[in-house]
């Protein structure tokens, strides 16, 4: 009878060794080679390494970015809302915003935080706003920022 009790016992201690890397073989090497075993080998990179810059992504000029800034307020415009906006895909070039509050495609401009009158074009949209990148640069926004726009249109 006392058999039947320490057999249970010893199976699990025994068992025991295979998880510490005793247990088998090929493991009494290293204790990290059972780990090898069952998650295989991972390589990574540090993170902003190979990255690409703002800068290299925004493709449109300071010339019309400036132009864009200099633009007079078209008459017939009113104010559509206002929206707290992302920075938007970056590979989207172009000046231009992207809101539920813009009911048709066509232009139109935003004013910054600091009164910055842009003139780009609208994009009806769902969910968030978003902004072009090259936008946020010519309103000299932060890229990690969430600012406030007003944003006008017909």
């Amino acid at each position: 009878m006392r058999a039947f009790l320490l057999l249970p016992l010893m199976f699990g201690l025994s068992a025991c060794s295979v998880f510490d890397g005793k247990g088998s073989p090929s493991a009494q090497g290293s204790s990290g080679d059972l780990a090898k075993e069952f998650a295989p080998a991972v390589t990574s990179t540090p993170l902003g390494g190979g990255g690409t810059s703002a800068a290299a992504l925004d493709r449109t000029s300071a010339a019309e970015k400036a132009a864009a800034l200099a633009a007079p307020v078209a008459s017939g415009e009113r104010a559509l809302g206002k929206a707290v906006v992302a920075l938007g895909p970056p590979a989207e070039a172009g000046l231009w915003v992207q809101s539920v509050l813009i009911p048709a495609k066509g232009p139109g401009r935003v004013t910054g935080p600091d009164g910055k009158s842009l003139a780009l074009e609208l994009r009806p949209g769902s969910g968030g706003a978003l902004l072009s990148l090259s936008a946020y640069q010519a309103l000299g926004l932060s890229l990690t920022s969430l600012p406030e726009l007003t944003i006008y249109g017909r």
